[in-house]
């Protein structure tokens, strides 16, 4: 099964919205460009894997209601938001690793949910 790059825009987009969510609740106010800034490359990453992974092979459940691009999506969010960390470094690291792996955690319940 192959998803519609509407689907797969619309999935991405509510990546985005709860990364930014969670990026206001877990950062300090003054970084509120770096919870934009997360929410955009969360939604990206999985746009991007989403895209350019579309295919059956990937988007077949391998366990039950998991397909592997429900576990690589999330991943590509993890990695995207690490490498934003390393170009420009958070003020509050323990907050800021919290947003990375709540946002990714929101990336994979989106992904199961939506696709």
């Amino acid at each position: 099964m192959v998803f519609s790059t509407l689907h797969i825009v619309m999935t991405a987009a509510l990546t985005a919205v709860v990364a930014l969510i969670v990026g206001f609740l877990r950062l300090p106010r003054e970084r509120w460009l770096d919870a934009v800034a997360a929410a955009v490359l969360a939604g990206a990453a999985v746009a991007l894997w989403r895209l350019s992974a579309n295919m059956p092979q990937l988007n077949d459940d391998g366990l039950p209601s998991f397909s592997a691009n429900d576990w690589a999506a999330p991943a590509m969010t993890y990695l995207f938001l690490s490498g934003y960390a390393d170009v420009r470094p958070p003020l509050d690291d323990r907050r800021y690793r919290q947003l990375r792996i709540l946002a990714t955690v929101g990336a994979l319940v989106v992904n199961v949910v939506t696709i």
